[in-house]
């Protein structure tokens, strides 16, 4: 096998702030590529298109104008063609936005690939557009990159079960799950069938060394039309291990809490903020007349649950702050002797016992001089951990 090249392509020298060099004096499909690893070479960590402005890098937390010349509506619908295709215009008139992952292959070595997302805007009077693509990775990190805590990390690989990652949007819960799905491919054999099913796929595992691995990774809605298909797909192909982006719905929680019922190890992720908020949240989903049946599966199913929020650091950049909680056979059994309404007062009297709070690790954040005081008052108070 031929050894890869180096990506020089990252390697950024340009002046922070200058606009493209090449900027076409109007946009065509043609251009959409170059000018993204030209922003790329930028370090840019997000790149914003919107009608009637100048494309936007934000570079080290800042945005810096990445054209001259403002988009107008047929360099718009240029980007919009190569991003998603001839129907993008369609689906965001009928009050849809559009989730997907774009990639760029500027060798056979190298991919950059985008998070990318599209919402219909209103601009000087006139339906119009905004497009926001993230960089990612080229792959994902480990969970020691991440600063994950070792108690999470032991218990990450059930046999079977469910691991529930939570937190409100853009707080990490896809980078932290694909950093444990990292971890599993590189144990010394391997994990299995791994199949995910995400909305979009933001991190692949080309680059991960698992001979004894296989990895299917699936596109919501481009693939199959929602969570809840995709978990039923997966009992049909006998994987190991099984991958679900979210969990926000009766359909998706009900099948995810049936696959692991089957013997199956299932991660998934919710918009919650703490372990006890995450089992009231995925309980309600249900109809009442079904909940107390469900509530009972679900218990009998979880092993841990982890809920992150990104902190700004002193110095610079972000870092997660974790509540979690182990639920290993005696705490479920004493959870499942109680009536399911009370479990959410009992969790969190067991987070501290089998787990750390928020509160707790935002302290100790703050005490190691890490986050700036008012971010662990606003934690310790979040979600209902004692402070201190």
């Amino acid at each position: 096998m031929a050894a890869r090249k180096p990506i020089s392509l990252l390697k950024g020298t340009e002046t922070k702030g200058q606009t493209w060099p090449d900027e076409p004096s109007r946009f065509t499909e043609d251009e959409i590529d170059a000018f993204l690893l030209w922003a790329v070479k930028q370090n840019a960590s997000d790149i914003t298109f919107q009608s009637d402005r100048p494309v936007y890098l934000e570079i080290d937390g800042a945005l810096y104008p990445g054209t001259y010349r403002s988009f107008d509506a047929a360099d718009m619908s240029a980007t919009l063609q190569k991003l998603y295709g001839p129907e993008a215009q369609a689906r965001l008139a009928s009050g849809n936005d559009l989730d997907l992952s774009y990639e760029v292959r500027p060798d056979r070595y190298t991919r950059i690939r985008f998070r990318t997302n599209i919402t219909a805007i209103l601009s000087k009077g006139r339906d119009a557009a905004q497009v926001t693509m993230r960089v990612l990775p080229n792959e994902p990190p480990t969970l020691r990159d991440l600063n994950i805590e070792d108690q999470i990390i032991d218990n990450f690989c059930p046999r079977q079960g469910m691991v529930i990652i939570t937190g409100p949007t853009g707080s990490g819960k896809s980078t932290l799950l694909a950093a444990g799905m990292r971890m599993l491919l590189e144990r010394p054999h391997g994990c299995g069938k791994l199949l995910t099913y995400e909305a979009p796929i933001e991190y692949v595992y080309d680059v991960i060394h698992s001979p004894r691995s296989l990895v299917s990774q699936t596109e919501i809605p481009r693939h199959l039309p929602n969570f809840a298909r995709g978990v039923r797909n997966a009992l049909r192909r006998k994987p190991e291990i099984i991958l679900v982006g979210e969990s926000r719905d009766r359909e998706t929680i009900s099948a995810s809490i049936e696959a692991a019922q089957t013997g199956h190890t299932v991660y998934t992720t919710t918009h919650t903020v703490g372990v006890s908020a995450t089992v009231q949240r995925m309980i309600s989903s249900f109809s009442a007349d079904e909940r107390s049946e469900r509530a009972y599966s679900l218990m009998e199913t979880v092993r841990m649950i982890v809920t992150q929020a990104l902190v700004p650091k002193v110095g610079g950049g972000r870092m997660g702050i974790r509540e979690w909680m182990l639920f290993p056979d005696p705490v479920r059994e004493k959870l499942l002797d109680m009536d399911y309404r009370e479990w959410s007062s009992e969790v969190e009297r067991m987070i501290p016992s089998y787990g750390q709070t928020m509160a707790e690790s935002a302290k100790k954040a703050f005490e190691d001089g890490t986050i700036e005081r008012r971010h662990y008052l606003l934690l310790a108070s979040s979600t209902g951990g004692g402070g201190g």
